[in-house]
């Protein structure tokens, strides 16, 4: 059996190494480094493969939501509701803006935001600190979070909402995919994503035009047409022609990729289903399943003996947002229980569209001998 990488991109690479060969060849021979036709063309296919009406591509994840609360005014006084149980992407872009993060526990079977814990935080402001705020909800491992509830507490509560969907992309609620659930939805395609260039690229879907211009202008230093016209603050978070070209290979072979990916956990789920906490499915709910995250009291135990049989593992994540050093001034002292309990129970296991049944019968198998 070939050694278990956790991800394999020189697997993926090899399946598509011609058509991104002679793309990269084109682009090195035009000149058009950044944003350029390329870039435009990359934007279109994303727009039809979610039917967003707008996707405006970036330089990464952590931009695409940075640029996204830019263009809403987030800045001094807002409030931004985010799950504890995150990366710092999605709380960093809300402090460098000098608003403050409003950290709410997660569900426990789906590990997203936890809409009772959401209500009863956002309960505990007055309404009139809460003009000019937001929640950004995180699909977490590549399951979309449960956006119809979460529009309805956005829209009664008279808050913005962004969709953190650096996970999942490829994934959907009934007929909607990600890139439609959320009235502004971000994603990454940092190498370990769903979607992935080869180095940092994101991008932003939305259907509303006056956000769409807001975000192209501040993508670019804030200018208009004319780049030397600045009418508004920005950055530069420009996606690169070379990055585009990759995404533009990558997208023919998408779906095909997540059907792997949905085989492989359902191998996983029916081999561990009664041994460790599995990840839900719903027939309903789609997940890119940009991991695999079981949960298991001795996971510190179990993540030593798959090491010592060559088992790569990952612990997303090891500690929550309101515990880290950086955040913990923004944090009330509210009990994160959920979060906290995860952040001791996680695991996640090999998973990507190269993996061969055998490989996963044998982290499933080595996972069950442990734990038997």
């Amino acid at each position: 059996m070939e050694p278990i990488n956790f991800v394999d991109l020189k697997k993926q690479y090899s399946a598509i190494e011609s058509d991104v060969n002679e793309s990269l060849s084109a682009i090195l021979k035009s000149g058009q480094f950044i944003l350029g036709p390329v870039v435009e063309e990359a934007e279109e296919a994303l727009s039809k493969y979610t039917n967003a009406k707008h996707t405006i591509s970036v330089s990464s994840g952590t931009d695409a939501l940075f640029v996204s609360l830019l263009a809403l005014g987030i800045g001094p006084g807002s409030k931004v509701f985010i799950p504890a149980f995150t990366y710092t992407a999605t709380a960093e872009v809300i402090a460098l803006l000098g608003a403050e993060p409003a950290f709410v526990d997660v569900d426990e079977d789906t590990y997203n935001i936890s809409c009772e814990s959401l209500i009863t935080k956002i309960n505990q402001y007055p309404k009139s600190e809460l003009s000019n705020s937001a929640i950004i909800a995180v699909d977490l491992f590549g399951l979309p979070a449960d956006y119809n509830t979460i529009c309805d507490i956005a829209m009664n509560s008279g808050l913005y909402l962004i969709s953190d969907a650096a996970q999942s992309f490829g994934g959907s609620i009934g007929s909607q995919k990600v890139g439609k659930l959320s009235p502004i939805t971000t994603t990454s395609f940092y190498p370990t994503k769903p979607l992935s260039c080869y180095g940092d690229g994101g991008a932003v879907f939305t259907d509303d035009d006056e956000i769409a211009m807001k975000i192209k202008s501040i993508r670019s230093h804030g200018i208009t047409d004319n780049p030397y016209e600045n009418v508004r603050i920005g950055t530069n978070a420009r996606f690169d022609a070379i990055q585009a070209a990759v995404i533009l290979s990558k997208l023919k072979i998408f779906d095909e990729e997540l059907s792997r990916r949905e085989s492989t956990s359902s191998i996983y789920n029916q081999e561990l289903k009664n041994i460790v906490e599995t990840p839900i499915t719903t027939n309903q709910v789609k997940s890119a399943w940009a991991h695999y995250t079981i949960r298991t009291r001795d996971r510190d135990g179990l993540r030593e003996f798959l090491t010592k049989n060559s088992i790569p593992t990952m612990i997303y994540y090891p500690k929550g947002m309101h515990e880290q050093t950086a955040y913990q001034k923004y944090h009330n002292g509210d009990p994160l229980i959920v979060s906290e309990k995860l952040c001791s129970e996680v695991l996640s296991l090999p998973l990507h569209p190269y993996m061969s049944e055998n490989q996963v019968y044998y982290v499933s198998g080595k996972v069950k001998e442990f734990i038997g």
